[in-house]
């Protein structure tokens, strides 16, 4: 099997960061296929992507998958499910209708067009669907710049190669991860059910240029970014120090994930993957602004708070070695490369970019 067997491809979400990126590479790798396009253009930088989009000859449509009616379309062989509010602090300090609308009512609609088309699901989901409580929890040691998790851990699914798939879900997450891990379990009862062939992916932060990063989602572009700019940030929570971890994946190895999993459908259908940077892709707040520093040459005012914000965490890193186990696959961009292309691509788009991101 291979990625050309697909001749008309739906991305969904697709004039947000991922969507649009990977349906770029996908008009690369599949100049004969029909790719598709659709997106509600909420999120303040999208019609950047429309304009990208439309001159690498990607179909873009203007709509809204909470709304069957913009889902009726020619038939589709490949559905990649981006579309979602992605922010972990959506629905918490006001109504969570569209939150919810969006990232479960949309994945279903999206879920009935791939049953009557019989279409291939990919869907991005989240590592926000593993439990707050039990990650803040874990055991950490604290070094000069980062909280690090210890190897042995009481809790299963946890090490020092972050968190793992089969780590346990019966606490709360935040509504956003909940509305992801609902729309995992719809997945596999359509699987179930009607025998739908889907792949979920659990990813954590994705970065790379084309993103419009802010407070709540984003976290490398706006660290790049206010360097740029010379704007001020925080260290917010967990004393102030900047030592909370995340890792990330670049977007152009996030594709070559999808790439190999289409090329290889059968293989991993029907499963839940995590897809993420790991351990080696993983960094500090205090070692994002070192990193910052020495690409940009600037150095800018950075506050420290003391009190955490509502849905926060210490440290998450993404255990991935089931899936490049599987894949054999190695990422290709690491932090500091990351790093200098989102400079490079602020650089080369400063004007369009500063109203947005400065």
């Amino acid at each position: 099997m291979s990625i050309a067997k697909y001749k008309r491809i739906l991305i969904t979400g697709g004039a947000g960061f991922v969507g649009s990126n990977l349906a770029m590479r996908l008009r690369e790798d599949l100049p004969k296929a029909e790719i598709v396009c659709l997106d509600n253009l909420k999120r303040r930088g999208s019609e950047l992507a429309v304009r990208r989009l439309t001159n690498a000859g990607v179909q873009f449509i203007h709509g809204d998958i909470r709304s069957r009616e913009d889902l009726v379309m020619p038939r589709i062989d490949l559905l990649i499910e981006c579309a979602a509010e992605p922010s972990v602090m959506a629905g918490i300090e006001s109504s969570p209708d569209y939150l919810i609308n969006t990232n479960l009512v949309g994945t279903l609609n999206c879920l009935e067009l791939a049953r009557k088309d019989d279409a291939d699901v990919v869907f991005l989901s989240t590592s926000r669907v593993y439990p707050m409580q039990h990650i803040n929890n874990l055991k950490f040691k604290e070094t000069d710049t980062r909280f690090e998790l210890v190897e042995l851990q009481e809790t299963s699914g946890a090490s020092k190669h972050g968190i793992a798939e089969h780590f346990p879900l019966d606490k709360p997450r935040s509504l956003y991860g909940a509305t992801k891990l609902i729309s995992e379990i719809m997945i596999g009862e359509y699987t179930d059910t009607f025998h739908l062939r889907a792949i979920v992916n659990r990813c954590g932060v994705i970065t790379g240029p084309w993103q419009m990063g802010k407070v709540d989602q984003g976290v490398v572009v706006l660290w790049v970014a206010r360097h740029y700019f010379k704007k001020p940030l925080s260290y917010i929570g967990y004393g102030g120090t900047g030592k909370q971890v995340r890792d990330f994946i670049h977007i152009h190895d996030l594709y070559r994930a999808v790439k190999h999993q289409l090329d290889n459908f059968n293989d991993y259908s029907g499963e839940v993957y995590n897809v993420g940077g790991g351990l080696e892709n993983s960094v500090s707040l205090q070692e994002l602004t070192r990193l910052c520093e020495e690409v940009t040459g600037n150095k800018i005012d950075i506050a420290s708070v003391i009190d955490e914000r509502q849905a926060d965490l210490i440290s998450f890193v993404t255990d991935s070695r089931k899936f490049k186990q599987k894949s054999k696959l190695k990422w290709e961009k690491g932090p500091k490369e990351t790093v200098q292309d989102i400079y490079k691509w602020i650089k080369e788009n400063e004007d369009d970019l500063r109203p947005i991101l400065g």
